[in-house]
């Protein structure tokens, strides 16, 4: 049986799209009754946090989170060109079966780019996709792997900068595109990144809650880091369900502002490598 025809999807193109910027155990969680979870205001509705990206050469998702599915439809993207990622936390990984359909429809693997930790995850979690004799039955997510380091590199037309992140103890990455920087699931910005940015218009960056958390900026801290890194606009993102969007943001200083699910900000400054 031949593939039917793809419909048309959305054009992302220049912009950044939330997909979601929920913590990763989403906004309103289960078996909770607090005023986050249960308010009416969508901005409250928080999947777990992930970003498509419309670069020159197509869109790029960062994270493939396990609410990709919803992210997509709800979103109206029904075609992804390379997948990044941040690290390898199941939050951030555990949706990559749903490419499936996008794959089917590409006729070729999806590029990813990882660095070598998350490619072990990923070739671990979803061994059944590189098996060197396909089982019978349902499709498989088809990938090629593009190792990338903290130089540097070019996806999609777009030159884009690694920036390297503590999430705790872990090693992370965050990413510069033109003038917008990605900076989920941190605890602390190395001081050798900082220079990385320098004269950013946007950058998005991680705040879970109001108190300190071992592998996360808290409200406070994420209010400093913005007023350090110095961004014309600061969007906080991996926010918990102790964050009401209407309450946080009626005291959040000057261009600094929760993102919520399905925002989209465009990006100045997009390159070549």
């Amino acid at each position: 049986m031949s593939p039917t025809p793809r419909a048309a999807g959305r054009d992302i193109g220049g912009q950044l799209l939330f997909l979601g910027t929920g913590t990763s155990v989403g906004v309103p969680v289960v078996g909770c009754g607090c005023t986050t979870c249960t308010s009416t205001d969508p901005r409250d509705s928080r999947l777990r946090t992930s970003v498509a990206v419309g670069l020159p050469g197509g869109t790029l998702l960062v994270d493939t989170t396990p609410d990709l599915r919803t992210q997509l439809l709800r979103a109206g993207l029904n075609h992804v060109d390379a997948i990044l990622y941040t690290h390898d936390h199941v939050d951030h990984v555990y949706g990559l079966d749903d490419v499936r359909p996008i794959c089917f429809h590409a006729g070729r693997p999806l590029p990813v780019l990882c660095e070598p930790r998350v490619e072990a995850r990923i070739r671990s979690a979803f061994d059944y996709a590189f098996a060197a004799v396909p089982a019978p039955g349902g499709g498989v997510p088809r990938l090629t792997f593009r190792t990338i380091t903290t130089a540097p590199f070019s996806v999609l037309g777009c030159r884009v900068v690694p920036l390297r992140l503590r999430h705790g103890p872990f090693d992370v990455l965050g990413f510069r595109f033109g003038d917008l920087a990605y900076c989920t699931d941190t605890s602390a910005v190395p001081e050798a990144t900082r220079p990385l940015l320098e004269g950013l218009d946007v950058l998005v960056l991680d705040c879970l809650r109001p108190s300190r958390h071992p592998t996360h900026l808290s409200l406070a801290e994420a209010i400093d880091t913005a007023r350090l890194i110095g961004a014309r606009r600061t969007l906080l993102v991996h926010l918990s369900h102790e964050l009401g969007h209407a309450a946080v943001s009626a005291v959040l200083p000057p261009g600094v502002e929760l993102a919520h699910d399905g925002l989209a900000v465009p990006i100045a400054g997009l390159t070549a490598e």
